[in-house]
Parts: C-alpha cells; structure tokens; sequence
C-alpha cells in the first residue's frame, strides 16, 4: 500500500487519485548550529523519475542520506510503501527495497561483469546467504537479464576493472537492479562520461524508473533536461521550486540562486 492524495481532472469534473511511493514530510536534520536539511516535504509518485538540482551545500546528497539510513533525521518521516524508513537500520532500509548509488563507482575491479552481478543477488548478500548460495538456472538468467539492460551483455566475461568509466557506472546500477529495487536513487551518474554514455545513460533511467521511482541529483542541466518526469530545487537546505524543467528554468528565484550562475 502507498500514500494516495488526488488532484483535479482537466475538465475539473473528477477527482484523480494519486499514488505516492515515496512521502517526505518536514523533514529536518541539524548538524551543531547547522540545518543541512530544513523541513523539505516531497512526493514521489510510483513510476516517476524525479531530479534534484541546486548548488553544492544545497543539502542533496543529506536528503539521500536520510533516506538510506546514513544519517538520522533530526525530525520529520520518510514513508516508502509503507515502511517508516527513519525508523530503520541501513540494512532494513535495503530489504524494504530501497537501493542508492553513489557518485564513485562501487565495484570489485578484479571480478568480471558477471561475477559482480552475481554476488549482488539478494541471497548472496549476507553470510548465511554467501554459504549456501549456488548459481541456479533463476540467477544466470536474472544476470543475463540485468546485463541486457545494462547493455553490458557482450562483456559479461570482462573484468570489471577495464570497463570505460560510463561502463562501471552502468555496471553498479546493475548491482542494484539484480535486487530489483522500489527506489533507486542515483548521485551524479554521468559524471565523467563521454556525450555518447551519456545519451545511453538517460535511455537506460528511462528504461528502469517503469515499474519503480527513480531520483536523482544531477548538475548537467542538458541531461537532466533529458530524463526528468518533475524537477526539484534545493537550496540552504529548503525546496526553493518544484515542477517541469520548462518551469524551474523560468522561475526567477532560480535563475538567481542556481541557473543564473
């Protein structure tokens, strides 16, 4: 079950249900004297890609944080399908389906593509699931089946540690999908790829938010331009604008704090 509110139909004679994965509501986190994160609410709805965008120390990266369980909020909840996540440990947070990645790619060089995909398959995550798991027929087809859409199905033997940088990138979503989360959340992606990775980057979130939300924190406008279902603002900690990307770009509060500069 997922939070529902309702919004107006275009003739204005229905009211339209609407289904949020993800509900963020006044949610705060102080470091010292310091609000990092000053009473954001947010709604993901179940399908979405959404993007956040502000200058550094905007408080992002917090946001993801909290959500993950990294840091505790000060005040405020995080309800994802129904779990409370600010009332789990990390590890809880990634079996209610929660997966993150970060700006530097997290993979064992030294392992092929299809080794590293394999020891991210959920029962072979923690110890007990390391020692009795085994490559049945359901794991070698869910490898091949996560590749492909990585688009890493013709290096599946290669290790990891001579993949490009947009390849290594791709492969740790990949280790995320092999667990088929509800919520992805994704730090800079396309940091450091070429023009072409990132093109097949913005067709493979697209390809992957069906059927979960996505969020991300990009800085390259063009790409967020790209992907994003709904754009949001940050900036000192706050949500300074939500909306299209038409519509951030044009709102004069964000022109003169992020665009503008």
């Amino acid at each position: 079950m997922v939070a529902t509110a309702t919004r107006t139909s275009l003739s204005g004679k229905h009211q339209i249900p609407i289904h949020y994965a993800l509900s963020i509501e006044e949610l705060s986190v102080q470091f010292g004297g310091l609000k990092a994160v000053d009473k954001v609410t947010l709604y993901i709805e179940e399908g979405e890609l959404r993007v956040i965008i502000g200058p550094n120390g905007a408080g992002k990266t917090t946001l993801l944080d909290m959500i993950c369980g990294r840091t505790k909020p000060t005040s405020g909840k995080i309800d994802f399908q129904d779990h409370i996540l600010n009332e789990l440990a990390e590890q809880e947070i990634v079996h209610a389906g929660v997966g993150r990645k970060f700006q530097t790619p997290s993979i064992y060089p030294k392992l092929t593509v299809f080794e590293n995909l394999e020891v991210s398959y959920p029962k072979g995550r923690n110890v007990w699931g390391s020692l009795f798991f085994r490559q049945t027929d359901e794991v070698i087809h869910r490898i091949h089946e996560v590749a492909k859409e990585i688009m890493l199905d013709g290096v599946l033997d290669m290790e990891a540690e001579l993949l490009s940088h947009g390849q290594k990138q791709w492969l740790e979503i990949g280790m995320l999908l092999i667990a088929d989360p509800k919520l992805l959340m994704l730090d800079e992606p396309v940091a450091g790829m070429s023009v072409k990775e990132r093109e097949l980057t913005a067709d493979l979130l697209k390809r992957i938010c069906k059927g979960r939300c996505v969020l991300v924190i990009e800085h390259d406008m063009n790409f967020v331009r790209q992907i994003a279902h709904k754009v949001t603002v940050m900036h000192q900690g706050k949500i300074l604008a939500q909306g299209t990307m038409d519509e951030v770009e044009n709102d004069p509060r964000v022109i003169e704090v992020y665009l503008g500069h």
